[in-house]
């Protein structure tokens, strides 16, 4: 353990010198404001706190950036290394190679922690400022926070394993960015179209919701909005999170935290220094 924090410590202060931290609270900060002073308008009509309403909306924010993030980060952690010739050097260490990944984890995993914390710490005070019923809100947005860190860990493990394919930043860029679009662009257009061509027919039914499921950004929504009191706030997938039982989502969104990082790790014992 003592060398995974070691790790740790070293991968932390070369993002903090690189920037990442400043990055990464900033980006989260300022969304999270934006968001929650133009959000307050729905509250009168729903009936619920200004919280739990602003809770919906950053639902939809960090379905969109906490994987951006975490992907940004993770995208140079093994290629970075091999381009600046440095893994060799590293490996010479007695450290084995999912000790160096866990720290590399670890690390990243802290930044994106402390820029969800500040940016939903941000939206929260500007909650209750508001409106004096907020704290019933709080709940939500615990729930909120550790799910995004569960999101968050299943993109930086994703993103090693193309860091660790790659091999090169310029391409693991690349292909990361392509992948976000994929997964949280795309996908639901794709989706989307899918169903209205069925018109309520099996796939509808059946497979949608299966593939709902199978997508991580998808799942942490629909277990997040399955329990939010202000769901009509997010539409489009609103339906789809009271049809599908919330344990299904959550299961889901921890399988692909700890099935994207042992993915990581296979494909960083491939990388040869």
């Amino acid at each position: 353990m003592s060398r995974v924090l070691a790790a740790a410590g070293a991968e932390f202060r070369i993002a903090l010198r690189n920037r990442w931290v400043t990055i990464a609270v900033a980006m989260m900060a300022l969304f999270a404001a934006v968001l929650s002073a133009a959000g307050s308008a729905p509250t009168g009509q729903l009936g619920a706190d200004k919280l739990s309403v602003t809770v919906a909306s950053l639902t939809s924010l960090a379905v969109y950036l906490v994987p951006l993030i975490a992907l940004l980060m993770s995208f140079d952690a093994i290629a970075g290394e091999v381009e600046r010739g440095t893994l060799p050097l590293i490996l010479t260490y007695p450290v084995a190679r999912w000790q160096l990944l866990a720290g590399k984890f670890l690390a990243h995993l802290g930044i994106l922690a402390l820029s969800v914390v500040v940016g939903y710490g941000i939206a929260a005070a500007a909650a209750f400022w508001f409106d004096p019923r907020a704290g019933a809100g709080l709940a939500a947005l615990f729930r909120l926070t550790w799910t995004s860190l569960l999101l968050g860990a299943a993109f930086l493990g994703i993103g090693y394993a193309i860091s660790a394919f790659a091999r090169r930043p310029g391409a693991a860029a690349g292909l990361v960015i392509g992948l976000w679009l994929v997964l949280i662009v795309l996908y639901d257009l794709g989706l989307l179209a899918a169903v209205v061509a069925d018109a309520g027919g099996t796939f509808t039914r059946a497979v949608f919701p299966w593939l709902l499921l199978a997508n991580p950004a998808d799942a942490f929504r629909l277990y997040n909005l399955a329990a939010s009191e202000a769901t009509a706030v997010a539409a489009g997938i609103g339906g789809a999170a009271g049809a599908i039982p919330p344990a299904r989502a959550l299961a889901s969104l921890v399988l692909w935290a700890v099935a994207a990082f042992a993915f990581g790790v296979a494909a960083f014992r491939r990388v040869t220094p």
